[in-house]
Formats: structure tokens, C-alpha cells, sequence
């Protein structure tokens, strides 16, 4: 979890010098990203899942 923290404080970090500097940042559009957190959820769901029914089954 803790590189995770690490790896969103840069980004919120750089996101603040963009601001600062006044450049549009090279990352893709905000429906990429929500895109991609959907991909992210969907790839986690099944073994989530399994878990949970595992855990309230057994």
C-alpha cells in the first residue's frame, strides 16, 4: 500500500508544478483514466468475488 501513497503524492506533487508553471500535462484524457480504473476494478472483481464467498461459505 505504501508505494501506492508514495506514487500518488508525486503525482499529485508534479500535478501542482504543472499548475504552478502553467503546462498542460502529458497525461491522457480523464475518460482514459476512468477507463482504465473500471479495467482495474473488473480484473480484481472475480477473485474479490471468490473470496467472499469463500470467506461467508466456509
Amino acid at each position: 500500500m505504501k508505494p501506492y501513497l508514495i506514487s500518488l503524492a508525486v503525482g499529485v506533487a508534479v500535478g501542482l508544478l504543472y499548475s504552478v508553471v502553467n503546462v498542460k500535462s502529458p497525461a491522457p484524457p480523464t475518460i482514459a483514466l476512468v477507463g482504465l480504473l473500471g479495467m482495474l476494478g473488473g480484473e480484481n472483481l472475480i477473485p474479490v468475488a471468490r473470496s467472499l464467498i469463500a470467506h461467508f461459505a466456509g
